[in-house]
């Protein structure tokens, strides 16, 4: 029988997936009761690169707005397929990043604390996702500082792991644990290619546990890569190939996980850790320096 990932392989024919592994391994699948995951997400309409905020981003080379769309609709459905609760935020023509999603704000426990860009090119972003989250019924709490939501807020278990060294001001972390009432770990990003931090840092497992992350550790300054070998010493290690073509910048709900094709190593770690796992290719996204992940905020309710 084939798991959703492989059903979703052979509607599209643009994704690749792992069966689920052999009965009596550990698995994915197994390890807790997954409640419906909601997201929100944002067509890329107005999807270009016209101008530099970061290194991925090149300006003078052309963007293919309608490939990036194909790709994201194609990561949509595959969302839908996984049983997904994906909700869609309307894209401001002038915003081209407005389709990472995931730098819109911090969602939990029905709160959303709101994203304040660090660039003024993003800067109408935040009260866009803002009055989205009002809309649909999350107690918000405006911003104070700086931070780029779950681009360098994320959740593992009762702990939010918050990135900072490009774009999350410092100070923003105390303001999570504030609004949030979680502890907050903070980890200083020193490459400037993996910016934000699920570009080097992915949630595998968000109930939390030892082996629940996977990251690249020279993404990290010493101190943070110690915080990291301690907290999660079974972690899945990513090389700098995987990292490169953005595979950390994956999204899973505990049991599957959604990943760029190109990181084949990681792929294959992640299945014989026991996630499902199903390849999208948002190479195009890519362009703009973001991928999965980015594309893509999570709603806890």
């Amino acid at each position: 029988m084939l798991d959703r990932g492989a059903r979703s392989l052979r509607r599209t024919g643009t994704t690749r997936a792992h069966r689920a592994p052999e009965a009596g391994k550990r698995t994915g699948w197994a390890r807790h009761a997954v409640p419906m995951t909601s997201v929100l997400m944002c067509r890329p309409e107005h999807f270009t690169v016209s101008y530099r905020i970061n290194p991925w981003m090149r300006p003078e080379q052309a963007t293919d707005t309608r490939l990036a769309l194909a790709q994201w609709e194609t990561l949509h459905a595959v969302y839908r397929d996984l049983g997904f609760d994906v909700r869609l935020v309307d894209p401001l023509p002038g915003y081209p990043d407005m389709v990472y999603a995931a730098n819109g704000g911090t969602v939990i426990d029905g709160t959303a604390l709101t994203a304040r860009f660090r660039h003024t090119e993003r800067a109408a972003e935040g009260p866009a996702y803002g009055a989205w989250f009002r809309a649909a019924g999350f107690a918000v709490h405006e911003a104070r500082h700086v931070n780029e939501g779950e681009g360098d807020l994320l959740l593992v278990g009762d702990t939010v792991y918050a990135g900072t060294g490009f774009r999350t001001d410092p100070r923003a972390h105390a303001e999570a644990a504030e609004v949030f009432g979680r502890e907050v770990v903070s980890l200083q990003l020193v490459d400037p290619r993996y910016y934000h931090l699920d570009t080097a840092f992915a949630v595998l497992d968000p109930a939390g546990g030892p082996g629940a992350v996977a990251y690249l550790p020279g993404a990290f300054d010493d101190a943070s890569q110690e915080v990291l070998r301690f907290r999660f010493p079974d972690a899945v290690v990513v090389s700098d190939d995987d990292a490169a073509v953005l595979g950390l910048n994956c999204f899973s709900d505990g049991r599957t996980v959604v990943h760029a094709p190109q990181a084949e190593k990681f792929a294959a770690d992640l299945a014989e850790r026991g996630f499902g796992t199903v390849g999208v290719d948002t190479s195009e996204l890519r362009r703009g320096g973001g991928g999965i992940k980015c594309a893509t905020l999570e709603l806890r309710s």
